[in-house]
């Protein structure tokens, strides 16, 4: 195959830079037709047979042609750079057209239907040997790409230092920017960041397309970020760090999501799931979602009280926090031992075996937080004493995210934790690529900023179309705000309610900042005794990053909805059109009241009715819709 010459970046706007120019581009098309992925070898800033690759929507651009490739790592004699100088020498294709059921979902069933194309690319100079695979994929719902070594003996030692994966975009597109994994989000354009992206970066294109670029599948190969480039509008990816590997060996998916409308992505998020391996657990009958509660006395008295308001407000777990073992950042602090750090309770009167009794005796279960320096010294030790004391379940903290050896790391102790029927929830920098599919007993995890950091109503907004792309999040919800932490509160307490709503997670934690005395038997919370926390059917009805979303999810015959605004008063809209025909229904609907407080009120509705909703600026209503005769 003869590489065609291509001048770079400065065409890309141009007609006669797409791929439908090349005779020679290798294309990949979704199943409905309407988004297609094409690969070619192109002569770029003279660098010779580069492989590059361009995404189309409707025949409009939303990728321009870009480089892909890896650096190999400085002075290796090992190994080449795998960016330039290719032949292509086999290419394959297939196709897939399934579903399946998630343990822990937003949908009851995902669709898995996609067009396979493998391109296999060797290095051309007899110097430099060897051979990587793209495997790319187009979906209805986006595309997904990721390099492979086959096993081969010039990879025998792997060793990647950087990539070269870019992602021009269309101008005038701009971005929700966050350099943390724990801050907030700012649009702006694609030119001269400070501190590179996190992924998912989500995009609003010219002429109102919407895309988001994610990964799937990071499970061994280190955190990636997006940075700008001298090009503007022209994004490239950035490892924290090297990898060194041996073949057979394949890199996390790097995935476009493609939407006509924001919400349309977070509908389609199952993609990240897709491209993960099934379920590796034989049984999974024992992992279970549901609300939890943290007990932030640390005493027998406080774990008996919160597991009786547990049992009346219907909450499903109880959590200890830092502290129970002692100093969480001391590297004596022993996990194996219940010793109070005195400064959570200079009393140091937990009995924890006695309050895991206790919620047992009561149906509920209990959750152990542990710092990342008591698991990377104690895991293997900890996980099985940790079943023995008739433990549910793990927090891990603090855990260390970026590099290579401490993300395979951390999911292998997902896999160990499996073992011993643990289920989980990480904290603090990490987010999801779509494990949960394969180890669905990593419940959730952090990786955003949720109301322990009380951002403002804004930055709630962003959300959806943003982080929960990604996968769930622990958000940590704190009804009451306004009450427990006064100087802090900067939404509605109707804003607060819709939040377990709008943002998915099976283990949902509520009355972050509370105890059971802040929370009287009101029907203000009502709404959150016994909430799902995994879904059969969600529909985002509207909304725009930054300004506002509404959300309906079904569990069984019941629709939860929820609804926020930015910090600006507005009135929403809400079409009930995704009710069944025929049947009518009852809405309590839980709104600001103006004063502080939920004013709750009860409609009569069925399909195609529309309720109007006067929302406060950071404020919100929730609503729960039940069959009625």
């Amino acid at each position: 195959m003869k590489p065609s010459t291509f001048v770079c970046l400065f065409f890309f706007a141009l007609s006669t830079g797409s791929f439908a120019q090349n005779p020679d581009t290798l294309r990949v098309l979704s199943p409905d037709g309407q988004l297609s992925l094409a690969l070619s070898l192109r002569d770029l800033d003279g660098d010779l047979a580069v492989p590059c690759y361009e995404v189309l929507y409707k025949g409009r651009a939303v990728v321009l042609p870009s480089r892909l490739g890896l650096k190999k790592v400085p002075h290796s004699h090992r190994n080449s750079d795998w960016y330039r100088g290719f032949k292509i020498t086999g290419v394959e294709r297939r196709n897939q057209n399934s579903t399946w059921k998630p343990l822990l979902g937003e949908q009851e069933t995902y669709p898995d239907h996609f067009n396979e194309l493998t391109a296999t690319f060797q290095l051309t100079d007899t110097l430099r040997k060897g051979i990587v695979q793209i495997i790319a994929r187009a979906y209805n719902e986006g595309v997904a790409f990721r390099y492979h070594f086959p096993e081969h003996s010039h990879t025998q030692v792997l060793e990647l230092a950087d990539e070269q994966t870019h992602f021009a975009l269309p101008a005038g597109t701009q971005a929700w920017h966050t350099h943390a994994a724990q801050e907030t989000y700012q649009k702006v354009p694609l030119r001269d960041w400070k501190r590179n992206a996190e992924l998912p970066v989500t995009l609003e294109l010219p002429g109102g397309l919407y895309a988001s670029i994610a990964q799937a599948e990071q499970v061994n190969y280190p955190r990636i970020q997006l940075a700008t480039t001298a090009q503007e509008n022209v994004l490239r990816s950035q490892l924290f760090g090297e990898v060194v590997e041996t073949s057979p060996y394949a890199t996390p998916w790097r995935v476009v999501l493609v939407a006509e409308r924001p919400g349309q992505l977070l509908e389609n998020n199952y993609l990240i799931q897709n491209l993960n391996p099934p379920c590796a657990i034989a049984d999974p009958s024992w992992i279970k979602p549901g609300t939890v509660m943290r007990e932030v006395t640390l005493s027998t008295e406080g774990a008996r009280r919160l597991v009786d308001f547990a049992v009346q407000q219907q909450i499903d777990y109880i959590h200890f926090d830092a502290g129970w073992y002692g100093y969480e950042y001391d590297h004596l602090s022993d996990a194996t031992t219940v010793t109070v750090d005195p400064r959570r309770n200079p009393k140091g009167d937990l009995d924890l075996p006695e309050a895991i009794r206790y919620a047992a005796s009561k149906g509920k279960k209990v959750i152990l937080y542990v710092n990342h320096r008591a698991l990377e010294k104690q895991l293997d030790t900890l996980l099985p004493l940790f079943k023995s004391w008739g433990v549910a379940g793990i927090k891990y903290g603090f855990v260390h995210t970026g590099s290579h050896r401490w993300t395979a790391w951390m999911h292998e102790a997902v896999l160990k934790a499996a073992k011993y029927q643990l289920v989980l929830d990480i904290h603090d920098d990490y987010r999801p690529t779509g494990f949960s599919r394969t180890y669905p007993n990593l419940l959730t995890q952090e990786g955003i900023l949720g109301n322990e950091g009380f951002p403002d109503a804004t930055h709630n907004t962003i959300l959806p179309f943003t982080r929960y792309l990604a996968g769930a999040a622990d958000y940590t919800f704190c009804f009451n705000t306004h009450l427990i932490r006064p100087d802090k509160s900067k939404t509605t307490q109707a804003h607060q309610l819709a939040l377990p709503v709008l943002y998915f997670s099976p283990l949902q934690y509520l009355y972050w900042y509370g105890k059971p005395e802040h929370f009287p038997n009101t029907e203000e919370f009502e709404l959150w005794k016994g909430i799902p926390t995994v879904w059969d059917e969600t529909r985002v009805l509207d909304g725009q990053p930054g300004d506002f979303v509404s959300i309906a999810r079904r569990k069984g015959t019941l629709w939860y909805l929820g609804g926020i605004t930015n910090t600006e008063a507005r009135t929403l809209k809400i079409d009930l059109n995704f009710l069944e025909k025929g049947k009518k229904y009852l809405a309590t609907l839980y709104e600001d009241d103006g004063t502080g407080k939920v004013r709750k009120r009860v409609e009569k509705v069925k399909a195609g009715t529309s309720l109007k909703a006067s929302l406060l600026a950071s404020g919100g209503v929730a609503m729960l819709i039940r069959e009625c005769e």
